[in-house]
C-alpha cells in the first residue's frame, strides 16, 4: 500500500524522505498512527515525506526487514522521487541496515525510528546534561553498528542533515570499538557526577518542605506551555515533537499560599527506545521523586488513549506508577462542546485545561492544593518560647492556619508534613 505526496509541493531546501512501515497483527499501535507520528518526527528533524509504504507481514524479513521484492520497489521509488533517505518505522538490525544501504545505493541514506529520534534529541538538547545523555544513547546505539553504519554516517556524502547529528564533535571517519567503549565510560562517569549534583538539589528542595510536582506525558501534549501558564514563566515551547528535552523547575504558590515547585520533563513517545529511557534516567528521576505527577494529555489528539498507554508503560519502567497522579487534559480550546462533555463524563476525576487560554488552570491549582494538604497532618500545638527553632521550622515547612500567643508559648494550628509530625507531637494540645 502506498500514498504519495506531490513532489512539486516539497521544499527543495529540505531533505526528502520515504517512510516504511510493517503492519503486523496484534500490535499495540496501529500502523496508521505509528507512521503518522513518524512523519511528524521526520518533519521535526528537517525532512519532508514524499511517500509512505507499508507491507503486511507477521515477522520482519531478517535480511531486509521488508520483503526483498518490496525493498527493490522502494529503491526504484527513491530514484523516481529523488528521495534523500528511507526511514523505517522500527529499529533495524546492523545487517538489515547494511543490506538495505547496498540495495538503495550511495545517494540514499537508510535510518530507522531510533536513529531519527536520537537525531532530534541531538538537535534539541541544550544543557550539558542533556547533551551528555543524548551522546550516551547515540554511542550505545552506534556501538554494534560500527562496521557499517558509523562509516556511513561519517562519510562525506551524508552532507549533514537528518540522521547525521551523531557523535557531536567527532571528526574521525574510522572509530573502533575500543574508542567508543572509552567514550561511553567517560560519559557515564560525567553523568554520574551530574546526577549527584541533581540529588543534592532535590535533597535541598525536600528539606525546604516545598511540595514537588512533576509534569509528565506524551511529547507535544503542552507540558511546557502549562508550566508557563501556572508559574508565569517563559520556558521555551513549540508545536514540535521533543521541542524541549532538559528538565526545568519553576516555583509557584498553591491556593493556600504554600510553596510548590513544578518540573517539566522530557516527553514520551510510541516505541520509545530503551536506550533513551536508560540514558535519561537522571532526568526521569525528577518524576520518581515527586510528591505528585500531573499526567498531561493532549485532549485534541485522536490517539490520546494510545498515548496514555505509552506514558504508563514508561511510568512502569521507572517505577513511577505508585506516585499519586492527576490526569490533566490540555488543549480543550481545540474541542467542540460535545467532545469535551464526553471526555468529562468518561474521565470524571481528571482536570480539563487550556494552557493557551488559561481555562481550567485555577481549578487545577486548587486540586493540587487539596492533594498537597491531604498528605499533611492537621495539628494544634503550643510551642514553648524556649523552642523558638520549632516556630521557625513551622514557618518554613508547614502551612500555618492560625497563630496566637499565650503565657505557655506560641499556639499554632498547622498542616504538618508527615516527616515532621514527630517533631511537633509532644507539644500537641
Amino acid at each position: 500500500m502506498m500514498s504519495e505526496f506531490d513532489p512539486d509541493r516539497v521544499a527543495t531546501s529540505r531533505e526528502r524522505a520515504i517512510l516504511i512501515g510493517v503492519d503486523r497483527p496484534n500490535t499495540k499501535f496501529t500502523i496508521d498512527s505509528s507512521l503518522s507520528e513518524l512523519a511528524r518526527l521526520a518533519h521535526t528533524a528537517g525532512a519532508d515525506v514524499v511517500a509512505t509504504i507499508t507491507q503486511r507481514m507477521h515477522t520482519p524479513n531478517p535480511a531486509t526487514f521488508i520483503g526483498s521484492g518490496k525493498a527493490m520497489q522502494v529503491s526504484e521509488m527513491a530514484a523516481s522521487l529523488d528521495a534523500d533517505m528511507i526511514i523505517f518505522d522500527d529499529e533495524l538490525t546492523p545487517s538489515q541496515q547494511s543490506n538495505l544501504e547496498k540495495l538503495m545505493g550511495e545517494d540514499v541514506k537508510v535510518i530507522d525510528r531510533t536513529a531519527l529520534i536520537l537525531d532530534i534529541f541531538a538537535l534539541h538538547a541544550k544543557s550539558r546534561e542533556g547533551r551528555l545523555q543524548v551522546a550516551l544513547a547515540q554511542s550505545e546505539y552506534l556501538y554494534p553498528r560500527l562496521r557499517g553504519m558509523w562509516a556511513h554516517l561519517a562519510s562525506n556524502r551524508m552532507g549533514g542533515g537528518v540522521g547525521s547529528r551523531f557523535g557531536e564533535g567527532e571528526s574521525q571517519l574510522e572509530v573502533d570499538r575500543r574508542m567508543v567503549r572509552k567514550k561511553i565510560t567517560s560519559i557515564r562517569k560525567e553523568l554520574a557526577d551530574l546526577k549527584s549534583i541533581r540529588a543534592l538539589q532535590r535533597g535541598s528542595r525536600k528539606r525546604s518542605g516545598v511540595y514537588k510536582i512533576a509534569l509528565a506525558g506524551y511529547t507535544n501534549a503542552g507540558k511546557s506551555s502549562l508550566l508557563n501558564r501556572i508559574c508565569d514563566a517563559d520556558v521555551y515551547s513549540d508545536d514540535l515533537l521533543f521541542a524541549t528535552l532538559d528538565s526545568t523547575t519553576r516555583a509557584f504558590k498553591l491556593a493556600d499560599g504554600r510553596r510548590a515547585t513544578l518540573t517539566d520533563t522530557v516527553g514520551f513517545i510510541q516505541k520509545l527506545p530503551t536506550t533513551l529511557v536508560e540514558a535519561f534516567r537522571s532526568t526521569l528521576d525528577e518524576i520518581t521523586v515527586s510528591d505528585l505527577i500531573l499526567h498531561v494529555v493532549d485532549a485534541s489528539s485522536k490517539d490520546f488513549e494510545t498515548q496514555i498507554d505509552a506514558v504508563h508503560e514508561v511510568f512502569s519502567q521507572i517505577h513511577a506508577d505508585v506516585i499519586p497522579t492527576i490526569f490533566v487534559f490540555n488543549k480543550i480550546d481545540l474541542l467542540d462542546e460535545n467532545t469535551l462533555h464526553g471526555l468529562r463524563r468518561r474521565y470524571s476525576s481528571a482536570q480539563f485545561v487550556s494552557s493557551k487560554t488559561g481555562d481550567g488552570v485555577e481549578d487545577l491549582i486548587a486540586r493540587i492544593s487539596v492533594a498537597a494538604s491531604s498528605a499533611d497532618a492537621l495539628m494544634r500545638v503550643t510551642i514553648p518560647f524556649s523552642k523558638g527553632e520549632l516556630v521557625s521550622l513551622a514557618h518554613n515547612r508547614c502551612y500555618i492556619a492560625e497563630e496566637d500567643f499565650s503565657e505557655a508559648g506560641t499556639i499554632m494550628t498547622l498542616r504538618v508534613p508527615v516527616d515532621l509530625v514527630a517533631r511537633f507531637a509532644e507539644y500537641e494540645a
